[in-house]
């Protein structure tokens, strides 16, 4: 099963980081965090990804190139411009990276990306979140229900401390740093999807969040992968920095290498 990773958007809220490279390309642990998306996705056996980029596209094939000769045997033959890896110590993955241009929504992308799908069901997902998903349980779980596309379905963390106060109130009575989230489900990525969902999206300018999403729940075709364990995206610089955090810990909850 191939995996198409959203890699084009401009990451403007960790513009920090962004200004010089594609949000994806944000290292946590000296690695993108790309890198750490698609070992997430290496872990369950999966290993053919389809990247679509857009902005600072080129950082991410650079990327490739370079990491393609890390810790390789390398025979440069210059009489016969020829460049041949003798041995390489890299995942062995395989890997598509696809112009899908600079202003292209979310559903453009996936659009564009489809010319590079094989028949049958895909895994998608964002190039900017990580979690201890159970990505072979959540395909098994797709394959159960029978439609044409699963969520998984997460809880964002807390990001505030939290307390009550009724009307008049001027105390406090309870207080709860950074709590999880609310009960309430939100979109998690780590998306699995029919090919026949490529069918919903009109052109580059579609959002895979609105229509196609919207319309794929009211026609009961969308179900959701309850997913309970850690999830973090990478929105903000504070977020990169609790990523760092956990991963300098040793105890990064989604290194499931």
């Amino acid at each position: 099963m191939q995996v198409v990773i959203l890699a084009g958007g401009y990451g403007t809220r960790i513009s920090e980081e962004s200004a010089v490279r594609p949000k994806p390309m944000v290292e946590i642990g000296g690695r993108p965090i790309l890198w750490h998306i698609m070992k997430i996705y290496l872990a369950h056996g999966l290993n053919d990804f389809v990247i679509c980029c857009g902005y600072k596209g080129h950082v991410i094939k650079q990327f490739f190139r370079d990491y393609a000769l890390d810790g390789a045997d390398v025979r440069f033959d210059m009489r016969e411009n020829t460049t041949t890896l003798l041995r390489t110590a890299t995942e062995p993955w395989r890997v598509t990276l696809v112009d899908t241009g600079l202003e292209t929504m979310t559903g453009g992308r996936l659009r564009q990306a489809a010319r590079y799908l094989n028949e049958g069901p895909f895994c998608c997902t964002y190039g900017d979140g990580v979690g201890n998903v159970d990505i072979a349980a959540s395909i098994a779980f797709h394959q159960a229900q029978g439609k044409l596309a699963t969520v998984t379905a997460v809880q964002p963390p807390g990001r505030f401390g939290a307390f009550t106060l009724h009307h008049d109130d001027h105390l406090v009575p309870s207080f709860k740093e950074k709590p999880g989230g609310d009960g309430a489900w939100i979109n998690g990525g780590f998306f699995v999807l029919d090919r026949k969902v490529i069918d919903l999206i009109d052109s580059d300018q579609t959002v895979w969040e609105r229509e196609p999403m919207e319309k794929l729940a009211a026609d009961g075709q969308l179900s959701a992968f309850r997913h309970e364990g850690f999830w973090q995206p990478m929105d903000t610089l504070r977020d990169k920095q609790t990523l760092e955090a956990l991963w300098a810990s040793g105890k990064a909850p989604w290194k499931a290498w």
